[in-house]
């Protein structure tokens, strides 16, 4: 699903933010004619990266016969995961024993001795080697989320187990410290509302293109290679460059969809499969969001009422319907700008900005995440009666990175890979229409979840979207008030998948769960499967702060 990015997920304290799925985020084979004969030949990838070699045989799959050889039998050079002497991040997997390296993939696998980019990966070894099961590659959503940094915390998470995987983390191609991609947008987030008016509508339609362009003139010769389905292509090379016959995976939010994609086009390579807040295929596209309104309504009138009884806190309203209302006045308050914060953290906000910030915060319903959105709102309502007050060094770390582009390259990485992935609408009439129409019902989400991006300026995708064709035993796991990849799309892909088994969280406004929410009951089903690589006999449920 869509997020913020990481860095204003991180500042924010909003997990997996905007993830409609996307959080807090290959083949081996194609056919031999030249790259310029097909291009869209989605039908003869699917076939050639499951036929292209015999995976019943000894030793990995290692792309023989497909052109790809060196890249599958590549010897990776793992060194230290420090690039500076300002690496908080090296500097910490190291301390943790985790060690790095770079893969070497093609751009175009259509054309395997073209071009190539490199794909950063790190490891974290196993250290119970004796009942060693094998290793787990991580993705954290997005798109566009790294999850080079996350083999401690998942070991973590995964207790008497962890010790059992080599724990792979791996930054997508074009994402953190992958072979990089720079749209050079000035700004952090290309997911904002259409606003309260036509003419604000009109200035999204602009500024759309504009970020659209911006990334097809500094990148033209890349972008056609940025896809999910390349992507997956990439973690089927790390696996035959790391020796595994098959790899298990751990996949959140936009990654659920990743991995989806990754079990239809190499199905037979993969192991225990884990999908955490899941997107159904069919749903998944530049609107991400859209369909998701009722869900975030419900995740913001909880909070309203958590807010509510802490009025002596935030100042909100006494009532849950006060709280709504005085989310209300201040995005229209924010239609005629709203100045926030004050020297030297000062920041002008509209009404495409405001809703996109609140829609970012309510994907995580603990009460640490509850009480930033509380003191954010706080802050908003005091710029509305034009009382600009001093900013939390995280609301202003938030606010410079979704205004000023201080996480510019992950978000256009993220809208490169969307982009990538399924065509959108090219009508802003058609937007403009749906925009409208859920505004009667859904006067605050209806124009984010509705609204134009960058997608319908960009270039067509190369490829048809991925087609769920083939079972897959994965473990889905589901929050029921799901404000981001909703509990329906977990459903959806469940149903697709007939041996897949579903927990389901009830009672949970939240987006990520699997060691990330601390609910224990969802965290021991995970690691039981985990450890024996036994799906449950029938679907599990679990019930908001059980255990």
């Amino acid at each position: 699903m869509i997020t913020l990015g990481p860095a204003l997920r991180r500042a924010s304290a909003a997990g997996l933010a905007l993830a409609a799925c996307l959080a807090a985020s290959p083949v081996g084979a194609v056919a031999t004619t030249p790259p310029a004969a097909d291009r869209n030949r989605a039908a003869d990838h699917d076939r050639a990266a499951t036929t292209a070699v015999d995976v019943s045989g000894p030793g990995p799959v290692d792309g023989t016969g497909t052109g790809l050889d060196r890249y599958y039998r590549q010897r990776l050079a793992w060194g230290s995961c420090i690039k500076g002497p300002d690496d908080a991040m090296g500097r910490g997997l190291e301390k943790a024993g985790v060690r790095c390296a770079d893969v070497t993939v093609p751009l175009d696998y259509a054309d395997p001795r073209g071009r190539t980019i490199t794909v950063a990966i790190s490891r974290l070894k196993a250290t119970d080697t004796r009942h060693r099961i094998g290793s787990m590659l991580l993705n954290n959503g997005g798109p566009g989320g790294p999850a080079l940094q996350s083999p401690p915390d998942v070991r973590k998470a995964m207790k008497a187990v962890g010790p059992r995987y080599d724990i792979i983390g791996f930054d997508p191609r074009f994402v953190g410290r992958s072979t990089p991609l720079d749209c050079r947008w000035p700004v952090g987030t290309s997911v904002l509302s259409a606003g309260l008016s036509r003419a604000s509508f009109e200035r999204q339609v602009t500024f759309q293109k504009g970020l659209a362009d911006k990334c097809r003139a500094a990148n033209a010769s890349v972008l056609p290679h940025i896809s999910t389905r390349n992507t997956a292509r990439d973690m089927d090379v790390i696996r035959g460059a790391l020796g595994e016959r098959k790899i298990s995976y751990l996949g959140y939010s936009y990654g659920t969809y990743l991995g989806t994609v990754y079990t239809q086009l190499f199905p037979g390579r993969f192991d225990r499969t884990v999908l955490d807040g899941a997107l159904a295929p069919d749903g998944y596209g530049p609107r991400l969001l859209q369909g998701a309104e009722p869900e975030n309504e419900r995740a913001l009138s909880d909070w309203g009422a958590w807010a509510a009884r802490r009025n002596a806190a935030y100042g909100l309203g006494r009532t849950r319907a006060d709280v709504l209302a005085t989310v209300r006045s201040v995005v229209a308050a924010s239609a005629r700008g709203l100045t926030v914060g004050t020297a030297p953290e000062v920041f002008r906000l509209d009404d495409t900005q405001v809703p996109s910030l609140i829609t970012a915060e309510i994907a995580d319903d603990s009460d640490a995440q509850r009480a930033a959105l509380g003191e954010h709102l706080a802050v908003l309502a005091k710029a509305a009666g034009g009382q600009p007050t001093r900013l939390s060094p995280q609301f202003a770390a938030a606010l410079r990175t979704m205004l000023n582009g201080e996480d510019a390259k992950s978000a256009g990485a993220q809208s490169a890979i969307i982009c990538g992935d399924k065509p959108a609408p090219r009508d802003p009439e058609r937007y403009w229409r749906d925009i409208e129409r859920s505004r009667a019902e859904h006067a605050l989400f209806g124009p984010l979840t509705n609204n134009i991006g960058p997608c319908a300026f960009w270039d067509r995708p190369r490829e048809k979207p991925t087609q769920v064709r083939h079972d897959a035993p994965a473990l889905i796991v589901a929050a029921t008030g799901d404000p981001r990849a909703t509990y329906k799309n977990s459903l959806a892909l469940h149903g697709l998948l007939p041996s897949s088994r579903l927990i389901t969280l009830k009672g949970a406004n939240r987006h990520g769960l699997y060691g990330e929410y601390g609910n224990a009951c969802v965290d021991g089903k995970v690691n039981r499967y985990l450890a024996t690589g036994k799906l449950p006999e029938d679907d599990q449920t679990c019930v908001k702060r059980d255990g």
